[in-house]
């Protein structure tokens, strides 16, 4: 009994096997070759790791990382932090394609004198403002009033010297009219609170603990700028925002009445290679973390495509348009990142496949006529000799041509579909052979 299945499927199978492989071979070869290309050229897995240049250990740009890690972790991904001078060494690191960094903090600004080249930026963060810090025995308004004074303006390479120089340049001062000492950070904190510099220039969030510790010595004022609009007209990178009184230290009263700051953006720049997949996720990401209201800011404010240095990449434009792609919405990243790299391939498939599910049987069916018009050839062929008459001897050749095609075509192999063309075919073959009687 088995034997007899076995011998009835082979039969089976060999009625289909050379014409549906004939009528698929050439489909087939496009398919494979569609997969080919598309999994060569098309975009390919995001990688796992991404690799971000920051500042200082003890800066907020570091903060900020460690927190993006903890949320990209829980997608799969690993955030490398990479400690630098400042802003000016991030762009550079940036720039250079042997770096292997793929993304960092850059304050708003600093592009202007370093140039942007083909980097992208994820938008603005929050607001850095710059506190101008004064040991004075009287309240001043203007930066120029700090002329011949002593003044921190931060180390080489920081956002806060490009900025400190910028604006003391703007106002008439610089390195011959003024002693400007090259601290920073805490150390210029430090220098401020010990009087070893009249005025400290200090780029910090509005929630520093070093500016919170300065303001405390009481014989240090926060300058307020009267002229911080005029500054914001020449300096497109800056807004003019106003610190209200209290704002710092309700108890304390600090600062004692509203203050003008000028303030730069924190931005977050990338490479312009950067996986799409794992742009619209850092998007995510610093959505999450810096939509938050602030001191300078209310909620929603940030991020956003405020004043840049850099282009916006064109992923960040659609989402503060529209938010985050439609899968992103329902879908973990990596669910979201295969589904969407699975339709890049399905979907030209289809547009193949489709067509291709109307010309394959076509293709299949023509095939297996063919093989019965052959024999329609053979018969025509005889039929017309036939005609032209003969003795015995050409009868009886006739005859024995027309039991061979016969044979052949009840040994032939076909769909029982196409039982109705052999029965077509054998009538005519009888037709044929009465015309010798």
């Amino acid at each position: 009994m088995k034997k007899q299945l076995n011998k009835s499927y082979h039969k089976l199978t060999d009625i289909f096997s050379r014409e549906l492989l004939e009528a698929t071979l050439p489909s087939i070869v496009l398919v494979l070759v569609v997969l080919v290309l598309g999994y060569k050229f098309i975009d390919p897995a995001p990688p796992r790791k991404i690799v971000i240049s920051t500042g200082s250990q003890a800066g907020n740009y570091r903060a900020f990382a460690s927190i993006y890690g903890v949320y990209l972790k829980k997608e799969g991904i690993t955030l490398e932090l990479r400690e630098s001078s400042g802003d000016v060494e991030n762009l550079k690191r940036l720039k250079d394609d042997k770096s292997g960094v793929d993304m960092a903090f850059i304050q708003d600004g600093i592009a202007s004198s370093e140039g942007a080249g083909t980097l992208l930026s994820l938008g603005s963060l929050y607001y850095e403002p710059a506190w101008i810090l004064c040991r004075c025995k009287k309240e001043i308004t203007r930066l120029s009033e700090l002329k011949g004074k002593k003044i921190a303006i931060g180390i080489e390479g920081e956002g806060t010297r490009v900025l400190s120089t910028a604006l003391l340049s703007a106002s008439g001062i610089d390195s011959e009219n003024t002693s400007l000492v090259p601290i920073g950070g805490e150390q210029a904190a430090e220098a401020i609170l010990k009087g070893d510099v009249d005025a400290a220039i200090m780029v910090d969030v509005p929630d520093s603990p070093i500016i919170a510790e300065i303001l405390k010595d009481r014989s240090i004022r926060l300058v307020s700028l009267n002229d911080a609009e005029a500054f914001t007209r020449q300096f497109s990178y800056l807004h003019h925002l106003t610190l209200p009184q209290g704002a710092l230290n309700l108890g304390r009263n600090l600062p004692a009445h509203d203050v003008d700051l000028l303030a730069p953006t924190a931005t977050l720049v990338i490479k312009e290679n950067m996986h799409p997949a794992l742009v619209y996720l850092m998007l995510k990401v610093i959505s999450q973390v810096h939509s938050g209201p602030g001191t300078l800011h209310k909620k929603g404010d940030f991020p956003s495509e405020k004043d840049t240095d850099f282009p916006v990449s064109s992923q960040a434009v659609n989402f503060y348009k529209s938010g985050p792609p439609f899968l992103d919405k329902y879908l973990p990243f990596w669910a979201a990142t295969f589904v969407s790299r699975t339709l890049i391939f399905i979907l030209p498939l289809l547009a193949l496949l489709i067509p291709l599910t109307k010309i394959i049987p076509t293709a299949y069916i023509w095939l297996v006529k063919m093989k019965l018009f052959r024999y329609y050839g053979e018969l025509r062929f005889l039929e017309t000799q036939i005609r032209g008459g003969g003795d015995k001897q050409d009868k009886k050749q006739y005859l024995e041509k027309l039991n061979e095609i016969e044979d052949r075509v009840r040994e032939m192999k076909l769909p029982v579909t196409f039982s109705q063309y052999v029965y077509d075919l054998r009538s005519h073959i009888n037709l044929v052979r009465s015309r010798l009687e």
